[in-house]
């Protein structure tokens, strides 16, 4: 069975630094994904909560955060059980802004977890689109 990985990328019009500040400020991210408590930072844990519930959500380590460029960290959630998936974002310069990658990988396989895949994909699309509509503004 291969793996079960999901895909995304967006083009946003903003510059790299700013499309980052969404990747890893805890203000920032509050506003189209979860909040976490600090930064996300190289080789910290994390943890990030609801904005309106304050429930903890999901939580894992930055695997790698090279500013700007790569964000990479482990990525856990209640469905999820004892699995832990990995989050990888790429930032790219293009004419106008930034493309943003993201790369979902790690996730649990199977007729039992696809319900949760499904989840995880909507999920996506619809923080990246707040992403989207938010980092347009700046």
């Amino acid at each position: 069975m291969t793996e079960t990985t999901l895909r995304k990328s967006i083009y946003l019009k903003a510059p790299k630094s700013t499309v980052w500040d969404y990747l890893t400020e805890p203000d920032k991210l509050a506003i189209w994904f979860h909040k976490p408590k600090a930064a996300l930072a190289d080789g910290q844990d994390y943890a990030m909560y609801g904005t309106e519930s304050g429930d903890k959500l999901m939580w894992g380590n930055v695997v790698k955060a090279q500013p700007h460029d790569y964000l990479e960290y482990t990525f856990t959630i209640t469905p999820m059980g004892d699995a832990t998936s990995t989050v990888k974002w790429r930032l790219e310069d293009v004419a106008g802004g930034t493309r943003l990658s993201l790369e979902h990988i790690g996730l649990p396989q199977g007729e039992e977890a696809f319900g949760l895949t499904l989840a995880l994909d909507k999920g996506w699309d619809e923080h990246l689109g707040r992403l989207r509509a938010d980092a347009h503004a700046d």
